[in-house]
Order: structure tokens, then sequence, then C-alpha cells
């Protein structure tokens, strides 16, 4: 999450490519992250069950750096948005036009990694979890199995998401105005 701060930082004075390097290291991070959770699918659940005396109340979401990434992304997202807002751009001008702001595309690209990656890691913590525990149980933080399957869908960035969708439809809607 200091990667993604110093990432926002430099958005805030307009330094674009040092911080597409912070925020594309930031996204490796969370993708190494990740992958060792897999580590915890090697243990039964009754293993996994022995692990969970020694955490204590303590779970990957409670971690201080995971703790910090709604207010690191919302920091970012905030820079970026001014950027756009600088430049005369909306999200769907860009990635209609992306290539004659590559900087910009870039950063949006890289802020959609890093928004998904953080999905995969709560969507893989919620698998593991639910593969050690089962649905109907409680986890460290007293919080239910099942409430972690419902975080999954929460997007941090979701305008990023949303613009997707809105793209289609422009593009449809102009294939079919070209069409008659």
């Amino acid at each position: 999450t200091t990667e993604v701060d110093e990432a926002a930082g430099l958005l805030e004075r307009g330094a674009l490519a040092p911080a597409i390097r912070l925020l594309r290291r930031a996204v490796l991070t969370l993708q190494y992250v990740t992958t060792q959770l897999e580590m915890l699918n090697q243990m039964s659940p009754w293993e996994y069950s022995e692990i969970r005396v020694v955490l204590g109340h303590g779970s990957g979401f409670d971690s201080p750096g995971f703790r910090r990434v709604p207010a690191v992304t919302q920091r970012i997202s905030k820079a970026f948005n001014r950027l756009l807002e600088r430049a005369g751009l909306s999200l769907e001008d860009l990635y209609r036009h992306g290539r004659e702001h590559e900087e910009l595309y870039q950063l949006a690209e890289l802020l959609t990694e890093w928004d998904e990656r953080i999905w995969l890691w709560r969507f893989r913590h919620y698998a593991i979890v639910a593969r050690a525990l089962g649905e109907d149980t409680v986890g460290t933080q007293g919080t239910p199995v099942q409430v972690l399957g419902k975080l999954i869908a929460q997007r941090q960035i979701p305008k990023l998401w949303e613009v997707r969708s809105r793209l289609v439809e422009l593009f449809d809607a102009e294939r079919r105005g070209s069409a008659a």
C-alpha cells in the first residue's frame, strides 16, 4: 500500500511515469500475496483449525497492509479523476481515444488491474476459508464465512468497471447507426 500511496502523491504532482512504475509494482505485490494463499490449501481442515488458534482474532482482512487498501485506493482514484478533469476527458473519451493519451490510458488500466487484484485476493481468501472451515462457520474476526463471500463483489473503483459496459453500449449504438 505504500507504493500506491506514493503513486497517488506523484499523480497529485502530475508525475505520471513514476506513478505508473510504482503502481505496477503494487499490482505485482498483490499478485504475489494472492499466490501465497495457495499454501493454505495444502492443509487439511483440521490443520487449518490448528493454525486458527495461533491467529487468535487476526485475519487476512485485518493485516495492517490490507486495512490501508481502501484509503490508498480512494486517494489514487481521486488523483486519477483530477488528471482526467485537467485533460478535459471523461472515462468514455479516454477509452475511446486512449492512444492519444497513452499515459492516462495506461494508468486507467493499471488502476483496473489493482482493483482486479484486490478482488482476486478476496476471492481466494474466501475460497480457502470456505474450503477449510465450511461456509456455516464464523471466521477469526467473528465474521461468518458467508459474509466473506458477499464482500467479493465489492469493487474499489467501480467507475473503471462501469465504463466498460457503457463503451459496449456506445459501440453497439454507433454500429447500429452506421448500418441504418
